[in-house]
């Protein structure tokens, strides 16, 4: 896989898993090699029952194409986007690069997606099952940011009979000027908007705010205080991060881009940290960045997140990686 391109290298790995769970006897195979299931593993969180703690970060499925097939890999929850409300084709490429030196990744995808649409036409037709779909939404390029709670609001209103939670992405690197949208009043009134929206409605469900580890602690306890005020539900730490002080690759000729993976790692435990101290443990926290192992999972639970979610790891680790962390946790615990 390594040898390919990495966008043709993540449709490749979709389309390989789709015809092993498609012989017979494959889905059989597949909870086998990957499933743990175990009482202790399952939790209730936002009110909602996980089979187990270890989700799929936003990012590998955007459009709703392949949820289904990656739930067969033991995965307590999958989120879904970041969906738009329209499609877009995100930033030119290349625009996805592996760092194996780093066991990182770097990306400027741009939230291509194909519309919040054509999302919901796909969950339609979800088939019953016990794995929690999150869905995170953003707005669109065009969109100016004086305009952008509406962007949300229209994700939000097509989305809501389709999934079980929401996250609002406002801290991706990738959109012009979307981080500006963390700021104090711009966030305030973006979340306000939608949890207004979502008590209206017959049963509320969970939003969460997704946030950048580029964030001081002055602007981390402003998140703390928005979140008190608003009464949203929690907090994914950490999307991607801008600062590539720690490389060991040279990544000047890949321009631009968020990072992930392994080089996240610390910084995003620390966010994770400072959020659950600084609000008493009030704070419901999932905890995405550089989680390569079960030892990094059971850190970021340490420090305070009561979920955790995979992706770069899962690119370099394999998908043994769930159940390695799933084991851990079981283990941990003398289970």
């Amino acid at each position: 896989m390594f040898l390919l391109d990495p966008e043709k290298a993540h449709h490749l790995t979709v389309d390989l898993l789709s015809i092993v769970l498609s012989i017979p006897g494959g889905k059989w195979i597949f909870k086998k090699l990957y499933h743990v299931d175990h009482p202790y593993l399952h939790k209730k969180v936002l009110g909602l029952d996980f089979i187990n703690p270890v989700g799929l970060a936003a990012g590998f499925d955007k459009d709703g194409k392949c949820y289904e097939k990656m739930s067969h890999l033991g995965f307590g929850f999958i989120e879904i986007g970041t969906v738009t409300p329209r499609p877009q084709d995100g930033n030119e490429k290349p625009r996805l690069f592996r760092l194996p030196e780093d066991q990182g990744l770097i990306n400027r995808m741009g939230f291509n997606n194909d519309g919040v649409d054509a999302l919901v036409e796909r969950l339609k037709n979800k088939k019953p099952s016990n794995i929690i779909i999150g869905g995170n939404i953003g707005k669109n390029k065009v969109t100016p940011n004086k305009n952008a709670v509406d962007d949300y609001v229209i994700c939000f209103e097509a989305l809501y009979p389709y999934v079980d939670y929401f996250v609002v992405n406002v801290s991706s690197p990738n959109t012009p000027g979307l981080r500006k949208l963390q700021e104090k009043e711009p966030l305030t009134n973006l979340l306000s908007t939608l949890v207004k929206i979502n008590l209206s409605k017959p049963k509320s469900k969970p939003i969460l705010l997704k946030i950048a580890p580029d964030l001081t602690d002055s602007q981390l306890d402003d998140i703390i205080d928005i979140v008190k005020k608003t009464d949203i539900q929690g907090i994914i730490a950490t999307n991607t991060t801008l600062d590539r002080s720690k490389l060991v690759t040279d990544t000047e000729q890949m321009g631009a881009g968020g990072l992930s993976g392994r080089p996240l790692k610390s910084r995003s435990t620390e966010v994770i940290r400072y959020i659950h101290e600084k609000s008493g443990g009030s704070i419901v926290i999932i905890g995405v960045g550089g989680i390569s192992s079960g030892a990094d999972a059971l850190e970021k639970l340490e420090a305070g997140a009561s979920l955790v979610q995979v992706y770069s790891g899962m690119v370099y680790e394999g998908p043994g990686l769930i159940k390695e962390i799933n084991q851990a946790i079981l283990s941990k615990n003398g289970k």
